[in-house]
C-alpha cells in the first residue's frame, strides 16, 4: 500500500530552480533512502515535502491527503514529521519538556515511557537542558520528539552526521527497531553502509532531478551504480 506519493515536484530558492519534477513513492512500513552528492537537492526534497520550502508545483499525497502547498503545521497534523539536519531542539527546555511540548497537539501521541525505552540515555538526561546535551543526545531527542506525535512517516535528514561511531551504532539500532515495528521512514544520509542496512529501496537525485531507483540489495552488489551517482 502506497503511503506517500510525490509527483512533479518543482521547488525554488528565490529565482533558483532547485528541484525539477521530482517524483517518488513510499510504501507503508517501508524505509526508503534518498542519496546523491552534496548539493544535489536531497534536503530540499525533504523540506519541500514538509512545507518548510513551498513547492511551486507538484503533488504530495500522504495517506490520501494532498499536502502540497500546505503550511508545515498542517502537514505535521496530517502525520508527517521532519527531523532536521540541525536538530532544532529547544535549548532552554530540558529533555522531558522538549518531548512533552512536541506531543501537546498530537491527536495520538506516544507515551514518554516508550521514547525512554527506545532511548534510555534520554531518560537518564531528562532534566538536562537541550544546550547541555551532546550532539548524539540532541539527535536522540530530535528523533524522540518527532516520534512523540506518532507520525505516519518520519523524514530523517542526515541523522548520523558528525557523530561518534558508538552513537551512530545506537541510533542505527533505534532506527532498525522503528523499522521493524512498522514505522515508515524516508532517510537522507551520507553514511552509505548505514543507509544500505536500513533502507529497502533507494532513489538517487542528481542536480535536482530523480536519476535512478534501485533496491538496496541490488546496490550492495552493483558498485558501478554507486560510483555513477555518488562518485567524485
Amino acid at each position: 500500500m502506497t503511503l506517500l506519493e510525490v509527483k512533479g515536484l518543482n521547488s525554488y530558492y528565490g529565482d533558483s530552480h532547485i528541484l525539477f519534477d521530482v517524483g517518488l513513492r513510499v510504501e507503508k512500513n517501508e524505509v526508503v533512502a534518498l542519496l546523491g552528492r552534496n548539493g544535489a537537492g536531497k534536503s530540499t526534497t525533504l523540506k519541500s515535502l514538509m512545507g518548510v520550502v513551498t513547492p511551486r508545483s507538484g503533488s504530495v499525497v500522504l495517506d490520501g491527503q494532498q499536502l502540497a502547498g500546505r503550511k508545515s503545521h498542517a502537514i505535521a497534523r496530517a502525520g508527517m514529521q521532519l527531523v532536521h539536519e540541525e536538530r532544532r531542539i529547544f535549548g532552554s527546555l530540558n529533555v522531558e519538556e522538549n518531548l512533552v511540548l512536541a506531543g501537546l497537539t498530537a491527536p495520538d501521541r506516544w507515551p514518554l515511557a516508550r521514547v525512554y525505552e527506545m532511548f534510555p540515555r534520554l531518560k537518564e538526561r531528562r532534566t538536562s537542558r537541550g544546550t547541555d546535551l551532546s550532539g548524539g543526545e540532541q539527535q536522540m531527542l530530535a528523533i524522540g520528539r518527532a516520534l512523540m506525535r506518532s507520525p505516519k512517516i518520519v523524514l530523517l535528514d542526515e541523522p548520523f552526521e558528525g557523530l561518534a561511531p558508538v552513537i551512530v551504532h545506537d541510533l542505527m539500532q533505534a532506527c532498525r527497531d522503528l523499522a521493524d515495528a512498522g514505522q515508515t521512514i524516508v532517510l537522507v544520509e551520507q553514511n552509505l553502509a548505514a543507509t544500505l542496512q536500513l533502507a529497502k529501496r533507494v532513489y538517487f537525485i542528481n542536480n535536482g532531478h530523480m536519476a535512478h531507483e534501485s533496491s538496496a540489495a541490488e546496490l550492495r552488489c552493483r558498485p558501478d551504480i554507486l560510483q555513477k551517482y555518488l562518485g567524485v
